[in-house]
């Protein structure tokens, strides 16, 4: 093995990557080169005589993965490699076995709003109204069942109640339209993947020959369809690395299940566990806050983050009177910090849900300071952009009704709804395609001449753009963009056209962009990117401006100043979580993952009183404060207008002084109490707050649990 490929690699690092035959567990905390593993790893295999095209590295997301093909790359062990997501895997297995699966290789790839238009289609198809049964629900309920491999035909049968039964033949009706659409959800992708690995064996074998060693990365995000789908294709050679953190499991809501990276010993026995325990990002405060925040969580594997850097940093809570105030804080401090010269692209403020970014644009717009909201994909949700990649969807799947609706009419060009009822009548007693009965108008019953006339130069201008969907894609959006008479009609709309036309402009401009980097670039490539482009995704570090997001989208970056404001119970951890451990922990996990983003300063704050629905209303601060170790977080007192700080430097400081009170705290560490969800439990700890006091119990069951005195209702045993 080269060692000069070996010689920034820790003890740890090295034995992962020298790994060669077997599977192989790396348990990787935050900051402690995981990326680099993966991407060395790579370079070693190829460098002892793997073959480039039998390795497959999977990620979640198309940023993640761009990274680590740019940095395979700079290793010299990109070229001819897989590297990509596992929605993008699924895409190019479903192309390349279509037959098998039943569907068409140019298949559209259904965005969330895309299969809700399929979904009312199918309520409506079904007779059901859509207040007794939100479409919302029955579209979270069906991705579900798909996330576990349940197919609608399999659901029938385990249907046994009136909704279940319902769910089943609206579940039946949806995928019915998907496939006559030649369409396929996100879900699908995974589903239809995975069941076709595991159930035809040419295809696994096929599959197993090509990709002979298979790396992927963040496992504990993998739901169940993701896991069956890996364990399949690596069964035969057993050459599987996962390489994840249980502690950074943050996506039950979406499916993803901390059991498969808990339980990965189980599946492989003889597989070889590694432990990255050593951290390059962050400083030791940070760290040491972290790693106790954390081990409160029982569903883990054991390990400690050990600070690599020895410069000093800052860690700090907050408290603020309500949410205005908060915000300004933030906004006071992230001015400070350009003020010394610090980029924006260095600075971030997380909060738990997206609806906390209003008080924070407030306070930056008041102060003038520069910054993005990270929620890229609104961008695609913007009409003109839908419009335009509703054209190039009909051009790359002509039987994507869907799409076609969309744009038939947009600009208006005389085809309306009444005309468009007639077309999908005949579609369907003729059972053809939407777009096969445009191409046949002249036999569809009840249309006048000038429309059968409109209807022929549409399909003729359509047709006309057809010979380009293979090659670049930038030059065919452009044309599209211009002869459908999208861009006049958006420049003859005043200030608000000519914002739709540069947005437009700016989606050409990734076309552009995807036309360099592919080797063959093609129109159903660049829409599956698209289509699967996530929040993620849509971080712009070369803005240099200052970026407000979620701590769901936070996950995969770093910065150097790092905010997480709402402190709060019923924010952080999320009312979800109330009575439910599970649920806890993972709010636990989310926090922990916002904490370990910061590199050098970290600022947690918390406010006294937040707007909700309309009213302000009195907060609790979260119990996550007392976890970290913040013992000193008290009230903000009613008439202090300056925050109230409890500091967690690196740097040695003088401490405040403790608040001296006569009252007799009402427990003990030591005294066996019980709670009537909990059972009997041992005081460990009691934190007198006043009326915001919390008691640190260690139950019978095994659970330690933080709780707040006046909801607890504890009796001494």
């Amino acid at each position: 093995m080269d060692e000069a490929l070996l010689e920034r690699l820790t003890p740890s690092q090295r034995r992962a990557v020298c790994h060669r035959k077997g599977p192989l567990l790396v348990l990787a905390g935050p900051g402690s080169g995981k990326t680099r593993v993966i991407t060395h790893r790579i370079a070693a295999l190829i460098e002892s005589g793997v073959r480039p095209g039998n390795i497959c590295a999977i990620t979640f997301t198309n940023k993640a993965a761009e990274e680590m093909r740019q940095r395979a790359a700079a290793l010299g062990a990109s070229g001819g490699a897989h590297i990509s997501t596992f929605h993008s895997l699924c895409v190019r297995i479903l192309r390349r076995y279509a037959v098998a699966v039943g569907i068409g290789p140019n298949f559209s790839v259904y965005d969330e709003s895309d299969q809700m238009r399929c979904l009312k289609e199918a309520l409506h198809d079904c007779d059901i109204d859509t207040t007794s049964l939100p479409p919302g629900r029955v579209l979270e309920a069906i991705s579900t069942l798909k996330s576990k491999l349940i197919d609608a035909e399999a659901f029938k049968l385990q249907a046994e109640d009136f909704f279940t039964r319902t769910l089943a033949k609206v579940y039946a009706r949806y995928q019915k339209i998907l496939t006559e659409h030649n369409g396929l959800d996100f879900d699908d992708l995974l589903m239809k993947a995975a069941l076709l690995v595991e159930n035809d064996t040419t295809v696994r074998q096929e599959l197993s020959d090509r990709f002979q060693y298979l790396l992927i990365d963040e496992y504990q995000d993998t739901n169940h369809a993701q896991y069956r789908l890996a364990k399949a294709m690596a069964s035969s050679h057993r050459n599987i690395c996962a390489t994840g953190d249980p502690d950074q499991s943050i996506y039950r809501w979406r499916g993803a299940d901390i059991r498969n990276i808990l339980a990965f010993e189980k599946d492989w026995p003889d597989a070889v566990i590694i432990k990255l325990e050593e951290n390059f990002r962050s400083t030791a405060a940070i760290l040491e806050a972290a790693d106790k925040l954390i081990a409160c969580n029982r569903h883990r594997k054991q390990k400690n983050l050990v600070p690599v850097r020895t410069q000093e940093g800052r860690f700090s809570v907050d408290g603020y009177e309500d949410e205005a105030r908060e915000a300004d804080a933030v906004a006071q401090r992230v001015q400070e910090l350009l003020a010394q010269g610090v980029s924006g692209r260095d600075i971030a403020v997380f909060y738990r849900i997206n609806a906390m970014s209003r008080a924070l644009e407030e306070a930056f717009i008041r102060r003038r300071v520069a910054y993005q909201v990270v929620r890229g994909v609104e961008f695609y949700n913007r009409k003109e952009i839908r419009d335009l990649l509703a054209y190039l969807k009909v051009l790359a799947n002509p039987a994507d009704d869907v799409a076609l609706q969309r744009i038939i009419n947009a600009p208006a060009r005389g085809i309306g709804k009444v005309t468009l009822d007639k077309i999908a009548d005949h579609a369907s007693r003729s059972g053809l395609t939407l777009f096969a009965a445009v191409r046949s108008a002249n036999e569809v019953p009840g249309l006048t001449g000038g429309v059968k006339e409109k209807l022929a130069e549409f399909v003729k201008m359509m047709t006309s753009f057809a010979g380009q969907i293979e090659g670049n894609v930038a030059p065919l959006a452009e044309r599209v963009f211009r002869e459908t008479g999208l861009e006049s009609s958006l420049r003859g709309s005043g200030p608000e056209g000519q914002t739709a036309v540069e947005n437009v402009e700016e989606l050409i401009s990734t076309a552009a962009a995807y036309d360099k980097q592919a080797d063959n670039p093609a129109l159903v490539d660049y829409l599956q990117q698209i289509a699967l482009f996530s929040d993620a995704d849509a971080y712009d570090a070369v803005s240099g401006q200052v970026a407000l997001m979620t701590l769901h989208a936070a996950k995969g970056l770093e910065f150097e100043h790092a905010f997480i404001i709402g402190l709060e119970t019923g924010l952080l951890p999320h009312e979800r979580a109330n009575n439910n451990q599970e649920e806890l922990e993972e709010e636990r996990r989310l926090f922990f993952v916002g904490v370990t983003r910061a590199k050098t300063n970290l600022y947690v704050s918390y406010a006294r009183y937040r707007a909700f629905r309309g009213q302000l209303l009195r907060t609790i601060p979260s119990q996550f404060l007392y976890e970290l170790g913040s013992q000193f977080v008290r009230e903000v007192p009613e008439s202090d207008e300056v925050p109230l700080q409890c500091r967690l430097d690196a740097a040695p400081r003088p401490q405040p002084a403790p608040v001296v009170t006569t009252r007799p705290a009402p427990f003990h560490p030591g005294e066996l109490v019980r709670h009537k969800t909990f059972g009997v439990g041992r005081v460990k700890k009691f934190v007198d707050m006043g009326g915001n006091s919390v008691i640190v119990i260690s139950f019978n069951n095994g659970q330690t649990k933080s709780l707040l005195l006046q909801y607890a209702e504890l009796t001494k045993v």
